[in-house]
């Protein structure tokens, strides 16, 4: 079965259709943002008199820049929309598809000109496309936030999620910079075949985005249908509904998040901006614009790269220490690009330090992790609000350095046909100054942020995952929610209890971590776990060092091995069972490694928690200080 070792087929199902949800969502995204805007001002208005065209290409352009703006508060919004949804599909999977399937089908629309619209009535086109774009823009949002805010559902592993989100990077890499690559050969083409002429005409466009919706479906439904959301003890605990106002507040009170997201910010609006800039310094100092290809090859290989590598380097280095490295390369980056622009080996050399960035990677797992961290602090898990502000920062840099690229080119006399030969050291020294002297601000301020501030390491979620688990299991935080139908027991009033290990029998409060819930525990004699009564197993723990099991009547019991063994990422831990099977009492449940957990520093204790212990009865008076064999009976447990 399972093992930290072996990689199983449900695993590698789960994390390629997770991966292929984010090949047809930056496809889409860059359809969306990049090409959209060259299919507007070079398509969508032949025929119509040139002086409506430019007004309802200004009115595009202008509309698109505000609602990345707007989108600072309509994120979070749909955040905890998606937060608040409650479906025996998730609450993530229904927001995927449905957000797919209305922004494709816009895409399209738009893509056809709504239908040649502009030529009857151009401004009843304008009020249409305004009301069309904002929808198809929302709905593409609720996409996002479920595609990323399903990250900490898949797994409450740090390592883990760190997979989940590399490979998500990784196809990304493909489909964003795959449109490229595609794009010129599928417009000329289907153009052709309709008009007869070689060029990148209409029908092409529309064509385009026919295929680009097609295999953001495709792969959206992938995601639906390959992913299982872990609906473990931390996520069931946390509050099932929350308002705007909690929202919010759960923002501000989360400083991991915000100082995390500050980092970002100062990163992104650098990396963004540099990138926006980088055409202008080829065409316009360097002089040599028939070479700005490189950039795109750059960027492209070294994405590739990264990505993959990240779970690598994050086994032996801390992702702390990943932003830095990627932060000063960065730094070296822009150095290059001042002192040594003249040189294409070093400008060369400069691109390739520019992209070896983990900042993305890193950002996600941490704000993944402030989720608990967070949950911890405030009582609150906003799992699709929190990983709504990486995108949201995203949008919010885009709109900003939109802005100031447009600012540096008219400042440094870049516009019309203005050529190399053209630029006076004043210009240039203005372009140097805002088009890298203040990136290189931006990315040094990012470095000190993040390690001056942010203190949520892989080693200190394991920790904040262990302390939520076990103030919930010792009852230190409430089970209770509003739905209490599954607390009602609906056959017996008793069940029998037998050891789910071999070892000695001991008090709760004769472990080295006080425990004050009620229950039991084994030190044990063998690595080897056994159901306590017949039941359903209703999660383990992706670190599998946490069983939940209950009983037809109700009784719910959690069987926890080892004590801080969630440092152990479930290494030499086997699982005989799969989520949601039915088990007898005495069924091997699983085998671990003492010695592996000894080693280590760790107590192998094996304890046992009644989740709901309100509704119980009578327990059994267990014997400390007495060896038990598995399968021995220990007592009944009544009900209420």
């Amino acid at each position: 079965m399972e093992n930290k070792q072996k990689l199983t087929k449900k695993s590698l199902i789960s994390r390629t259709a997770f991966a292929l949800g984010n090949l047809g969502h930056s496809a889409f995204y860059g359809a969306l943002s990049t090409y959209f805007i060259v299919f507007v001002t070079s398509s969508m208005f032949s025929g119509l008199d040139k002086n409506i065209a430019d007004k309802l290409i200004g009115l595009i352009t202008s509309l698109i820049v505000f609602i990345r703006i707007a989108e600072i508060v309509i994120d979070p919004l749909i955040g905890n929309v998606v937060d608040n949804t409650h479906t025996k599909w998730g609450k993530f999977k229904p927001w995927i598809i449905i957000g797919n399937v209305v922004s494709s089908v816009l895409l399209i629309i738009i893509f056809t000109g709504i239908f040649g619209l502009a030529k009857v009535n151009w401004i009843l086109f304008a009020v249409v496309f305004v009301i069309l774009f904002i929808t198809l823009d929302v709905f593409y949002s609720f996409s996002d936030v479920a595609y990323w805010g399903m990250v900490p559902a898949l797994s409450e592993d740090s390592h883990e999620r760190g997979i989940y989100t590399s490979l998500g990077s990784f196809t990304g890499t493909i489909g964003w910079n795959g449109l490229t690559v595609i794009i010129v050969p599928i417009v000329t083409y289907f153009t052709f075949l309709a008009t007869g002429k070689h060029y990148e005409g209409a029908p092409g466009w529309l064509a385009f985005a026919v295929i680009i919706s097609i295999i953001a479906l495709v792969c959206a439904f992938a995601v639906a249908l390959g992913t299982n959301e872990k609906d473990n003890l931390i996520r069931k605990s946390a509050k099932q509904k929350t308002t705007i106002k909690d929202v919010f507040k759960a923002l501000a009170h989360n400083d991991q998040l915000l100082w995390t997201s500050l980092a970002y910010f100062l990163y992104s609006f650098a990396y963004v901006v540099t990138n926006g800039v980088l055409f202008y310094l080829f065409k316009f100092v360097v002089g040599k614009p028939n070479e700005y290809w490189i950039v795109g090859v750059i960027a492209t290989i070294i994405g590739f790269c990264t990505s993959p590598i990240y779970p690598i380097l994050n086994k032996f280095i801390p992702r702390k220490w990943l932003f830095a490295s990627g932060q000063f390369f960065m730094i070296l980056a822009y150095l290059i690009f001042i002192l040594g622009r003249d040189n294409m080996l070093m400008l060369t050399i400069g691109l390739v330090l520019f992209d070896i960035n983990f900042a993305q990677l890193v950002t996600v797992l941490t704000l993944t992790d402030s989720i608990e961290y967070g949950q911890l602090k405030n009582g609150e898990r906003n799992e699709a609000v929190v990983l709504a502000v990486r995108p949201m920062i995203d949008k919010l840099t885009g709109a900003f350095s939109n802005g100031l690229v447009g600012f540096i080119a008219i400042a440094a006399g870049m516009t019309g046909k203005a050529t190399a030969a053209d630029m006076t050291p004043k210009d240039i020294h203005t372009f140097e100054s805002m088009a890298f002297y203040v990136p290189l601000v931006l990315a040094i301020l990012s470095l000190i942020a993040f390690l001056a501030k942010v203190k949520l390491t892989e080693k200190k979620h394991a920790t904040i995952v262990e302390e939520l688990n076990n103030k919930l299991i010792s009852g230190q935080i409430s089970l209770d929610t509003d739905d209490t139908s599954n607390s009602i027991p609906v056959s017996k009033d008793s069940i029998m209890l037998t050891a789910p290990v071999d070892g000695e029998l001991i008090n709760l409060n004769e472990l080295p971590t006080k425990f004050p819930g009620t229950g039991f525990a084994i030190k044990p004699a063998s690595g080897k776990v056994y159901a306590p009564f017949d039941g359903t197993i209703k999660f383990t723990f992706t670190t599998k060092h946490v069983i939940g099991i209950e009983s037809e009547n109700g009784i719910g019991a959690i069987i926890h091995i080892g004590i801080d063994t969630v440092n152990i990422h479930g290494e030499e831990f086997t699982t005989h069972y799969l989520d949601g099977q039915k088990v007898k009492s005495g069924d091997l449940l699983l085998d671990f490694n003492r010695d592996l957990i000894i080693n280590n520093g760790y107590d192998d204790t094996v304890i046992i928690f009644f989740t709901q212990p309100k509704l119980l009865r009578e327990l059994p008076s267990f014997k400390t200080d007495t060896f038990v064999h598995h399968k021995d009976k220990l007592g009944k447990i009544t009900l209420k």
